[in-house]
């Protein structure tokens, strides 16, 4: 957490378990889908006074120990929102992760088990390529498949559809 915290501002890196991962910047279909559906969720979310929504990069500390996310679209639920300081200390309600050439099973596997262990309600990921959009609800500390479509994110929390 040391080296990480040393990182220049805007550095794409992450700290799992320990470990530092870095990445390359997003491609133009990624940034495209991310801006956009961080459109229309920060919009859905403001006009419903339901709390906020960040995008990537800003930096999500899950502990204060071993692990630092950057996830590309993160929402806080207003009763949750005293966990936002410089940047997020604790664990955000949704989270959402476009895939990228290179971060596949990063996303799929090593993200989604944390995100799991750290209790995050909602989880999705989205393929930029296929769009197809695949959500995990945490029941009982485990994720269950929650929805999965193409070109619509189903959100359970937010209550709301976003069509891409």
């Amino acid at each position: 957490m040391e080296v990480y915290k040393t990182l220049p501002e805007g550095t794409l890196a992450e700290l799992i378990n320990g470990i530092i991962y870095m990445s390359p910047s997003p491609v133009r279909q990624h940034q495209r889908l991310a801006t956009h559906l961080t459109s229309l969720m920060n919009l859905f979310v403001s006009e419903n006074n339901l709390g906020e929504v960040y995008a990537a990069p800003f930096d999500v500390y899950l502990d204060e120990t071993s692990n630092a996310v950057q996830p590309d679209i993160l929402f806080v639920a207003t009763k949750n929102l005293g966990i936002i300081h410089q940047h997020i200390h604790g664990v955000p309600d949704l989270v959402v992760e476009i895939l990228s050439d290179g971060s596949k099973e990063h996303d799929t596997k090593k993200k989604k088990m944390l995100y799991e262990k750290f209790g995050v309600k909602e989880y999705w990921i989205v393929d930029p390529q296929t769009k197809e959009a695949i959500g995990f609800e945490l029941k009982n500390g485990t994720y269950i498949e929650l929805y999965k479509a193409i070109g619509s994110l189903q959100s359970k929390l937010l209550q709301n559809d976003f069509q891409f």
